[in-house]
């Protein structure tokens, strides 16, 4: 990594630069990465800014971000590469009764590969900040081989040989914690966990997002946010949804967070009918909704 960060302050102001406010844990976590030239596996409940970061992490290094989104099923070939079976078909056939051994050679080349994004990081002329996002969606074999890739940031494609990187990528993995990753997955990365951001913190988020909201208003959305992830949700809110939240306030004028106001826009928070019913109950809405 080529980074001009001397100190996790450092990191702290080139993030803030980009509208990504982290705490002192995130910036020693980002410091160290970059300086022992480790992966980050940043675990957490959805929506706490975990992508975000890594978002931040490219603007703020200036670097291309490439994004590898998990999924069940994901395998190889939507991984890393595969080869243009449209376009050799195609090239097979405009050489129809050519000799294989000549045609071999040329059908696997450069120009019938598709790259993935795994492979595109490599590959990468110019240093890049790979996102391997929610990983733990994926299963144990694709697993087994992004751990390759990390080990030494190289890849054999037996018609080509062996690409190894130019440039070593910044690597963020996330996580919701769906399944357990592998004990040999975690050995090789520096472990962040991100919470749901303090009162503080998130007030200082929406500070930023939204500056034209009221201080006291801020400070009353981030406290009901707060107290509302206190409680058993099917899903807590995000904090994209706390700063939607506070828009909404603001596009319908509403200058005080008072029972009304939060039960009539307590939709825009929540996104199960069940979690907003226990919500206005937990904060005894019930009466006001009601009525």
């Amino acid at each position: 990594m080529t980074t001009h960060w001397n100190n996790p302050s450092d990191v702290s102001n080139a993030l803030a630069a980009t509208g990504y406010l982290t705490d002192e844990r995130i910036a020693q976590v980002v410091y160290l990465a970059d300086k022992l030239d480790k992966p980050i596996l940043a675990e957490g409940p959805a929506g706490v800014g975990k992508t975000a970061l890594a978002l931040a992490l490219a603007q703020a290094a200036g670097r291309e971000l490439v994004r590898l989104q998990c999924y069940e099923g994901l395998d190889e070939a939507k991984a890393l590469y595969e080869w243009d079976y449209h376009k050799q078909l195609l090239r097979l056939q405009a050489d129809e009764g050519a000799a294989w051994g000549d045609l071999e050679g040329d059908i696997f080349s450069e120009s019938f590969l598709l790259e993935r994004p795994l492979l595109h990081a490599i590959r990468s002329p110019e240093p890049v900040v790979l996102l391997i996002d929610e990983v733990d969606r994926v299963e144990v074999e694709t697993e087994a081989l992004l751990l390759e890739i990390l080990d030494a940031f190289q890849v054999t494609i037996p018609e080509l040989g062996t690409i190894t990187a130019v440039t070593k990528p910044i690597v963020v993995l996330t996580s919701n914690n769906t399944r357990e990753l592998s004990e040999a997955l975690k050995r090789r990365c520096l472990y962040l966990y991100v919470p749901y951001p303090s009162i503080e913190r998130e007030r200082a988020i929406l500070a930023e997002r939204v500056p034209e909201l009221p201080g006291v208003l801020a400070d009353k959305v981030a406290r009901t946010v707060s107290a509302i992830r206190e409680i058993p949700l099917r899903k807590a809110p995000s904090v994209s949804e706390t700063i939607d939240w506070a828009r909404t306030l603001l596009v319908l004028g509403i200058e005080d967070l008072d029972d009304v106001a939060t039960s009539d826009t307590l939709h825009v928070l929540l996104k199960y009918r069940t979690d907003i019913e226990k919500v206005a109950k937990d904060l005894s809405l019930d009466a006001v909704a009601d009525g």
